[in-house]
């Protein structure tokens, strides 16, 4: 006969390294295992979706930095195809490669933080986690080497980006493109077959590919369950049809799955890196957008293919030169939705693990 204990109530967070951010999980326990979980948001809330009523379409881009701000360029991107969209602006064929570039250049950066930090919630010292640094920080040099910023970067443009690239900018990527593979392989020879790293993540956090979908997770959580679904091939936007890649899928849903996902989606992003850099034409860096900018009435919804997921975004213009209504999509948010699913019958640790497997910024979160 099973032991019963009396029901403990744990809370984990809101401020805790585990919890990548100001959240907090209420966990209640029996023993070691969690029978109930509890999600509780809302510490970083900004209320940014309201004040972007009031402010211009253009002024409103810094707000897209400082949602997932460790992707600020994605959020950038996300947010002007949506607004060049509903006001029919064509952008120059040369910023849509710029576009590409830096985001999967972002995305990158945001999978290193991500494995990076999931390692070391699974028990890994810091060496691990220093090492994706390494190639997040290369990267970020060229950021700043481009727009001067290296978190919230303020890129893009309605219409395209906001400077073309300096003359050094293309062939340090190019060290840089030439480098990351042999680096990535280090990594996998690291990790991949680490029996603590297998021992705390496989058959843990597991969510089936009909559980993943009827959440409506998306990204590597969708995609480590065994769903081949990108929004870049899916509903292609930008020039992102013109390039040749592949969609990484797990099998088990576990975070074990996740984690690897993340892992070859770098390579397919060098892929597309290489070949944007091959065809990247000549031309403007940015479409004629009037400083007035007032967009036709309307509604629209768009998204792209974030690191963490499906970013879309919800505008509504009655013509003037402010929103009526801005609203997002983000896939932390939704992401989280299955956490509870996720870590009920695990123990706190293998909770630890799985949270860091979503990948979650509390600053998509709340907004």
């Amino acid at each position: 006969m099973a032991i019963k204990t009396e029901p403990l109530v744990v809370n984990i967070g809101p401020q805790h390294p585990s919890t990548h951010g100001v959240f907090r999980m209420r966990v209640t326990l029996d023993g070691e295992l969690i029978t109930d979980a509890e999600m509780v948001i809302g510490y970083l809330h900004r209320s940014m979706e309201k004040l972007a009523e009031e402010r211009t379409w253009t002024q409103n881009i810094p707000f897209t930095d400082r949602m997932d701000y460790l992707a600020a360029m994605t959020g950038n991107f996300a947010y002007c195809i949506t607004v060049e969209k509903l006001a029919g602006i064509e952008v120059p064929e040369r910023a849509e490669y710029l576009r590409v570039i830096f985001a999967e250049l972002q995305r990158i950066a945001s999978h290193a933080m991500a494995n990076g930090t999931f390692v070391n919630d699974c028990g890994a010292w810091q060496t691990p986690l220093f090492y994706m640094f390494r190639e997040r920080e290369k990267i970020l040099d060229l950021f700043e080497m481009t727009c001067g910023a290296r978190l919230t970067l303020n890129y893009m443009r309605i219409g395209g980006v906001a400077f073309d690239i300096p003359d050094e900018f293309l062939p340090q990527l190019q060290l840089l493109v030439d480098e990351l593979p042999d680096r990535f392989d280090e990594y996998d020879q690291l990790l991949v077959d680490n029996e603590i790293l297998l021992m705390r993540s496989r058959d843990i956090g597991i969510i089936s590919a009909e559980d993943a979908m009827n959440a409506s997770l998306s990204g590597p959580m969708l995609r480590g369950s065994g769903v081949a679904w990108d929004v870049r091939k899916g509903d292609p936007y930008g020039v992102y049809d013109r390039f040749d890649f592949e969609i990484p899928v797990g099998h088990t849903g576990d975070c074990f799955d996740r984690f690897m996902v993340r892992m070859a989606e770098v390579r397919q992003s060098l892929s597309i890196i290489k070949q944007a850099m091959e065809q990247l034409p000549p031309g403007n860096h940015c479409a004629e957008v009037p400083l007035n900018f007032r967009p036709p009435e309307g509604e629209i919804y768009c998204r792209i293919e974030s690191p963490k997921g499906e970013l879309g975004y919800y505008l509504i213009s009655d013509g003037s030169p402010f929103p009526f209504r801005f609203h997002v999509r983000s896939p932390s948010l939704i992401n989280l939705s299955a956490l509870k699913e996720m870590v009920v019958g695990q123990t706190v640790a293998d909770a630890i693990v799985t949270l860091g497997s979503i990948d979650i910024n509390v600053g998509e979160v709340d907004r």
